[in-house]
């Protein structure tokens, strides 16, 4: 605007005739369809830039897929340990990250409510993404609720290393306080590290020093005692499920599993023949060794597949399959160093599907494990 004023002051001082205007205006038009060409010009680079960075052809992840799961839609999303999280619709894969709205780049889990919105729960807080619009939960503790049914909802997540877990009434992220164990170590960690709902609707929550069980009435405590430990034996939860048949399966870094049957509480690494000595794992993890690849000790992930298998994901050992008769152990990848695995997720199409330490997903085809990304 301020080139035309002047110009077109400049004609009319010097009253000039029509051809040295024709020659002005003419002017003023190539000023114009050139900065209007660069100003494009620099949309399209910005837009091939942010392309050439969200969305990718192959898995980027490095870090560690710590959550898989699948949408309503049939796309797939992966969370990853320090990157963010990536959706796969099945060509490309898009990502987001703390530059995208999330509160943090670790992904702990993964879930969709009834609406479509996708909850991401990330390790300083939770994000709900509608497709267009990510939206952040605060993650203050300022109004801790002790009376666990004064709330409602459907929805539960982990709310970083404190002493409680969100539960969202589908208009506010209410936080609910564990009645601890008494005489707890005060160093004790109760973080949320696993959610897993029974067949009767009960939600059982793992942290990391104590199982929490709640059946919208009780909130029933599962620690040392309770779960007929020894001495040297100290929980360190990094897993649950609660499968088809009502049994209670917990992971443990360190002790291997546990099994809840009714009133019936076993230590089914240990009858399993699958457990090193506490001295000697402790020893072997000191060494940053791999427990000699044997153990069902260090487990951070449980999945039942559709044939009622129950399947283990060790730190150390891999994958390990329980048919209800038989343990069988597998190495997902003779390469990799070492077989962690983060998570197992079975999908709509009743395929397996592995997250792995160093980033990549491998699908189980009944026999062994094929790398998918």
């Amino acid at each position: 605007m301020l080139i035309h004023k002047i110009v077109l002051c400049h004609i009319e001082k010097l009253e000039v005739n029509k051809n040295i205007q024709s020659i002005y205006l003419i002017l003023i038009l190539i000023l114009n369809l050139s900065c209007a060409e660069n100003k494009e010009s620099d949309k399209k680079a910005d837009s091939a830039e942010l392309a050439k960075i969200s969305k990718t052809d192959t898995l980027k992840f490095t870090s560690g897929i710590r959550s898989i799961f699948q949408d309503s839609k049939g796309n797939y999303w992966f969370g990853s340990h320090s990157e963010g999280i990536s959706r796969y619709n099945g060509k490309s894969f898009e990502y987001f990250t703390t530059k995208e709205g999330l509160q943090d780049n670790q992904i702990r889990s993964i879930q969709e409510d009834e609406e479509g919105i996708i909850w991401i729960v990330t390790a300083r807080g939770v994000n709900a993404y509608n497709g267009d619009n990510m939206t952040s939960y605060s993650t203050e503790f300022n109004s801790p609720i002790s009376d666990w049914n004064a709330t409602t909802g459907d929805l539960w997540f982990y709310a970083g290393e404190e002493d409680g877990i969100y539960r969202f009434d589908g208009m506010n992220m209410n936080y609910l306080t564990f009645p601890k164990p008494k005489n707890t170590d005060p160093y004790n960690s109760f973080g949320v590290t696993g959610i897993s709902k029974d067949k009767n609707g009960a939600i059982w929550i793992a942290t990391y020093s104590a199982l929490f069980s709640y059946d919208d009435e009780i909130v029933d405590i599962f620690e040392h005692k309770k779960l007929n430990l020894e001495d040297n034996e100290s929980l360190h939860v990094r897993s649950i499920l609660a499968d088809s048949q009502g049994r209670i399966w917990i992971g443990n870094n360190g002790i291997g599993v546990i099994l809840i049957n009714g009133d019936s509480i076993t230590h089914f690494s240990k009858e399993q023949g699958k457990l090193l000595p506490i001295d000697e794992f402790r020893l072997n993890t000191n060494k940053n060794q791999t427990a000699k690849n044997t153990g069902l000790q260090s487990v951070f992930a449980i999945e039942e597949d559709y044939k009622g298998n129950i399947w283990f994901g060790d730190r150390d050992s891999g994958a390990w399959k329980y048919d209800g008769k038989t343990l069988t152990n597998y190495q997902v990848d003779i390469k990799l160093k070492p077989q962690m695995i983060w998570s197992i997720y079975e999908d709509q199409n009743k395929n397996l599907l592995f997250g792995m330490n160093d980033g990549g997903i491998y699908k189980f085809n009944g026999r062994l494990f094929d790398k998918w990304f």
